[in-house]
């Protein structure tokens, strides 16, 4: 895939694990909503929710159990409910259509960092990177997208500053965590951009 400056490119390949139910109206289009299965090489498996207009089921219909490729863009947006994450990310699909064979997961985002890079160790002692990157949509508006950096790239994605643009590769994936609040855990799943690949760009 080829990108430009604030672009946002996904293509994944997985299985369906609902069939569609209603999300949401916008600007007198309504949308519908799935979770889409993907398995990653090492047999773990991303559980990424896809949106996508009536208007498209009606002409690519979907259902629990089928095998899919799903071409779009990632997007954010903020819950104001009150319950789960506060940044929702979900995969707009621009174009469904059947999939045999292994799993995909790929997409490649092109932005600003909207925040410092949070650099760390995690307890077993691997680097790791926090970068929040504002991908701009057309009509003004952006999408706040939450990536993550291992190793030697999140040593480099450290030394990044708010505001500098880079071009990411990498895939689309969902961990599930225990939060604590007054005294009680729950299960929640974070849902991010695992990077594989980062230039800076001019």
């Amino acid at each position: 895939m080829e990108t430009n400056w604030n672009e946002n490119q996904a293509v994944l390949r997985g299985t369906v694990l609902l069939d569609p139910v209603l999300s949401h109206e916008n600007h007198g289009v309504w949308y519908e909503a799935f979770p889409l299965n993907v398995r990653r090489l090492s047999g773990t498996e991303d559980r990424v929710n896809v949106i996508a207009s009536q208007s498209l089921l009606a002409q690519h219909p979907v259902q629990a159990g089928q095998e899919v490729e799903i071409e779009g863009e990632v997007r954010s947006f903020n819950n104001k409910s009150g319950r789960g994450s506060r940044l929702v990310i979900t995969l707009y699909a621009k174009s469904i259509r059947p999939a045999e064979g292994e799993h995909g997961n790929e997409l490649i985002l092109a932005g600003a960092l909207c925040k410092p890079p949070v650099y760390r160790r995690t307890p077993m002692g691997r680097e790791i990177c926090d970068l929040l990157l504002a991908v701009n949509r057309r009509y003004g508006r952006a999408d706040y997208l939450p990536c993550i950096a291992w190793g030697a790239l999140a040593r480099r994605c450290a030394d990044l500053e708010v505001g500098d643009a880079v071009r990411l590769a990498g895939r689309f994936q969902s961990r599930t965590y225990t939060k604590v609040e007054n005294g009680e855990s729950t299960q929640r799943t974070a849902y991010e951009i695992s990077i594989m690949q980062m230039d800076q760009l001019a």
